[in-house]
């Protein structure tokens, strides 16, 4: 657990501190951004491998994330902030297996709550931009083809949910998912460590089965890493365009 709470590399207790956790998120943000710069400016009629890739993933991201779930002219609208949680958060999560980053920036919750701060914001927004501020809680609060009385009960509960509770399911999703990871393949590695060379002869044995473990977990953080970036973009986009719907 000491890995998520590191010693300060540079100004240690001020509010710009600066560890280990931010060495991994800044490694991974100018990555992407490089990435991004480089095939953006050797951009091709007849595109490159990095191009194409690049371009594909932008195609992913743009029809099956934003435009299929806020409608073409939305979707476009928000594509930039779409994108931008999806290739940031999937960056940040394949640093935790990355060689000597070996860390998830989003497994310490600065990065998560960050960003669902951001969608947070931007849906109440865009609802009350859409809607007018009346229209938006009306249409946030209130369900349709209720029982009047039910109202009692239920404005309350759309009240915490989209109001207080949202924000720290999109947090908690992605911060759990990716701390957790951790800690499995944390514990494969180190199990088989102990059984190779700390353990009783007889045990041995049981150290290619935490091997094998570990190349599992890892297979599976690494699918992991790209659901939770796919997820948190979805739910952004969801979230966005319930709040701007009249219906």
């Amino acid at each position: 657990m000491q890995e998520f709470f590191p010693p300060a590399i540079f100004f240690e207790g001020t509010p710009f501190e600066f560890n280990r956790v931010m060495l991994v998120r800044v490694i991974a943000a100018a990555a992407l951004c490089i990435l991004m710069i480089i095939a953006a400016k050797r951009a091709k009629l007849v595109p490159s491998r990095g191009q194409s890739m690049a371009e594909l993933s932008l195609d992913f991201v743009r029809n099956s994330i934003a435009e299929q779930t806020m409608g073409k002219e939305r979707g476009r609208r928000f594509l930039p902030l779409i994108a931008t949680i999806f290739f940031m958060v999937l960056a940040m999560n394949l640093t935790g297996l990355i060689p000597f980053l070996n860390l998830a920036g989003t497994s310490v919750v600065g990065v998560p709550l960050l960003l669902a701060v951001i969608v947070y914001f931007t849906y109440h927004i865009e609802g009350i931009r859409s809607l007018g501020v009346g229209g938006y809680l009306k249409n946030a609060l209130v369900l349709p083809n209720v029982p009047p009385v039910m109202h009692v009960l239920l404005v309350p509960i759309e009240f915490l949910t989209k109001f207080v509770i949202q924000p720290f399911t999109l947090t908690l999703r992605l911060l759990a998912n990716m701390l957790v990871g951790h800690l499995l393949l944390v514990l494969c590695f180190s199990a088989t460590w102990f059984f190779f060379f700390d353990a009783a002869l007889g045990f041995k044995f049981f150290g290619f089965l935490t091997l094998f473990g570990g190349f599992f977990m890892t297979a599976l953080k690494l699918l992991v890493s790209v659901l939770q970036a796919y997820i948190f973009a979805l739910l952004a986009a969801v979230y966005i365009d319930q709040a701007a719907s009249k219906h």
